[in-house]
């Protein structure tokens, strides 16, 4: 649902609860009105009784020559004592009450007439009580004058008297007052009525925005691709928060790790597992490399799985340090992918050799699919490629790849729908063809145009890309470093690292279950008749196939093999030359077959399972060399040369010994 929708249902939902709210309120001060008011004419009853309490409670006492009658029904009126004027009885002066004779009875009477007169003309004053001095008592004769009508005064009468003057509520304003407050009552109910349709309204509309969706619709949502986008990205995001490896509870007081190789003091860890069933399932990792950009990266490559055949044959997964539980990227390929590569100069690209001789160009920024790949057609490879390596710079360089045929390619990377070169390495002596079977390549570090390649017949060779100073392009057919009895499987030049220079110097890996150590014929000098270079030194420890080597990046004498028996062992050349100074068993009956170690700091080995797991291990302070590591090797290259030449396997271009740069 977009934020807008939200938005809107949310406005309804608003809307909803203000008109219940005032439907509410309505209800609330209608009972309130109900129960004050039982009657339908109790409004006029109750201005007609306020406007009597106001008049009555305005002559709470009547003036009639200095003399107070008080009232004892008036509110608010002190007590004080009253006289009831009745028949036969006169007042005085004094306020007293004095008989008479029935002669006179008559006369009394009209005075009293006389007085409630008076008193009636000043009803509209009001009297307060005051000091009324004593007064003498006085007779006086009244005058006899016609006997009128006998009229008695009292707190009724007084009342009555009042009341007929204030004004009457009529029968037909008490009958309008109750019909508008019908229509009033009509209009409030129209009204509760009208905000109950809209509440049922409203209601249905937002019931229908947030209804159960149907398992079409929800498919449908399912397999869209912007959800299958969001829920890939945000769920990467939290993976990498929760396979945070911090230990919260380490105990900092223990000074080795429980899990872990120990030997005097060295220890291999490992620190994780990539495997994902979806992809590893049935297949072998073939090769793996490292990214130049992040450290916490890593390509692997693997194989067909063949049971399942709606699958990709080739797989190339991207692994992060940080996410164990699925890969980064993914990408695929038609044909089993044997070699891959991050290219250093660009963080997000990343180049696969295949079985079928494709070159294939992935982009972390696309989708699986390769953005660029070869044509399958004689201008390139057309056998498997199993080595592949970026040479040159960051303005000038090119992908040079080779194929089991003996055909070296030179590539750009923006182009790959012909090679910029092609090279076809022949060998004259060869016993059954002139092609030479490529299975690995390295150039030594800062060489662009001179390398070496490993065969299946276990010979290697040096190479030229272009002509050069006594030296034609191809295959230098006079130096054949003889030395392995199967095909070699591993070859790697010694980092151009430290002080010294030890550049000239390269180990192999083999199934001939040996490892061994070579110098490089110098340039400057080609040979002009066939001979054979023999290694300095061979180690022999391993007990199946060894599949790949590797010098450290950081660590002279340092260098890892892995085996076919799942076996990882850790060199150290100026500590032991004989056994590895730390052998770690990586996986049970499973070979590993390639060997990485991180571009940073050498820390990280990546090791490539037969199994399709790709393993991490940390070796700890191993990786750090001491300063005095490189004249030490020196001393152990010389070593190694004196005991060759001693038994006549090294002629004497090779027994060069490099000095410090």
């Amino acid at each position: 649902m977009s934020d807008k929708r939200r938005a809107e249902i949310e406005a309804k939902r608003a809307k909803l609860a203000e008109l219940r709210k005032a439907r509410a309120d309505r209800q609330r001060a209608e009972t309130e009105r109900r129960q004050t008011e039982p009657g339908p004419s109790s409004g006029a009853r109750r201005d007609v009784d306020d406007l009597v309490n106001q008049l009555v409670g305005s002559r709470s006492g009547l003036d009639t020559g200095g003399e107070l009658t008080p009232s004892s029904s008036l509110p608010n009126t002190p007590p004080r004592p009253s006289t009831n004027l009745l028949y036969g009885s006169t007042l005085s002066p004094s306020g007293r009450v004095s008989r008479q004779s029935d002669v006179g009875s008559d006369r009394d009477r009209v005075s009293m007439g006389t007085t409630m007169v008076g008193m009636m003309e000043h009803v509209d004053r009001v009297l307060t009580p005051r000091f009324i001095p004593d007064l003498i008592d006085v007779e006086q004769e009244l005058f006899e004058l016609p006997q009128r009508e006998r009229v008695i005064y009292n707190k009724e009468v007084q009342t009555t008297a009042i009341e007929t003057e204030t004004p009457q509520v009529s029968e037909d304003e008490i009958r309008q007052q109750i019909m508008r407050e019908r229509e009033l009552e009509a209009e409030r109910i129209a009204q509760d009525k009208e905000l109950e349709e809209e509440s049922v309204q409203l209601e249905k509309e937002i019931e229908q925005e947030i209804r159960e969706l149907t398992e079409e619709e929800r498919s449908h949502i399912l397999s869209a691709p912007e959800f299958l986008d969001f829920v890939e990205q945000s769920s990467k995001i939290l993976q990498r928060a929760l396979n945070d490896g911090y230990d919260y509870i380490r105990d900092y007081t223990i000074g080795t790790e429980a899990n872990g190789d120990d030997s005097e003091g060295k220890r291999v860890k490992r620190i994780c597992t990539f495997y994902d069933e979806r992809y590893g399932k049935n297949r072998s990792i073939t090769d793996i490399d490292w990214s130049p950009k992040y450290p916490e990266l890593s390509v692997a490559s693997y194989n067909k799985n063949p049971a399942a055949l709606n699958e990709p044959d080739g797989i190339v997964a991207v692994w992060n340090l940080h996410l164990l539980d699925r890969p980064e990227f993914v990408f695929h390929s038609q044909s089993d992918v044997l070699s891959v590569t991050f290219s250093p100069f660009h963080s997000n690209l990343v180049f696969g050799g295949t079985y079928s001789g494709q070159i294939l160009l992935w982009d972390t920024r696309s989708k699986h699919l390769p953005v660029l790949k070869t044509p399958l057609s004689a201008a390139g490879h057309t056998h498997p490629v199993y080595a592949m390596q970026m040479v040159g710079t960051q303005n000038a360089h090119n992908l040079i790849t080779s194929s089991t045929d003996g055909t070296v390619c030179s590539w750009l990377v923006d182009m790959l729908a012909r090679p910029q070169e092609t090279l076809e390495l022949i060998h004259a002596g060869h016993n059954k063809t002139g092609e030479v079977a490529i299975t690995t390549l390295d150039f030594p570090d800062n060489e662009t145009t001179t390398f070496w390649v490993g065969t299946e017949e276990g010979n290697i060779y040096q190479a030229n890309r272009y002509d050069r100073a006594g030296a034609k392009a191809g295959l230098n057919q006079y130096d054949i470093y003889k030395g392995h009895a199967g095909p070699v499987m591993g070859l790697h030049f010694h980092p151009l690292v430290g002080p010294v220079d030890f550049s000239d110097l390269f180990l192999t890996a083999s199934v001939d279950w040996t490892v061994k150590l070579w110098r490089a014929k110098s340039l400057a000098k080609p040979s002009t008749a066939a001979h054979a270079i023999s290694p300095i030194y061979s180690f022999d420890e391993a007990d199946d196939y060894v599949y790949d080597v590797k010098w450290h990046p950081a660590h002279p004498a340092l260098f890892g093999t892995v085996d076919g028996s799942g076996r990882f062992d850790v060199w150290n050349l100026n500590t032991d030359t004989e056994v590895p100074v730390v052998s770690t068993n990586v996986v049970s009956g499973r070979a590993i077959n390639k060997l990485q170690w991180d571009r940073k700091d050498g820390r990280r080995a990546a090791l490539g399972g037969s199994d399709g797991k790709l393993y991490v291990y940390d070796i700890g302070d191993m990786a750090l060399p001491r300063e005095s590591e490189w004249t030490d090797l020196q001393k152990t290259v010389a070593g190694f040369i004196g005991g060759a030449q001693s038994n006549g396997v090294v002629d004497g271009d090779a027994t060069r010994i490099v000095a410090g740069r």
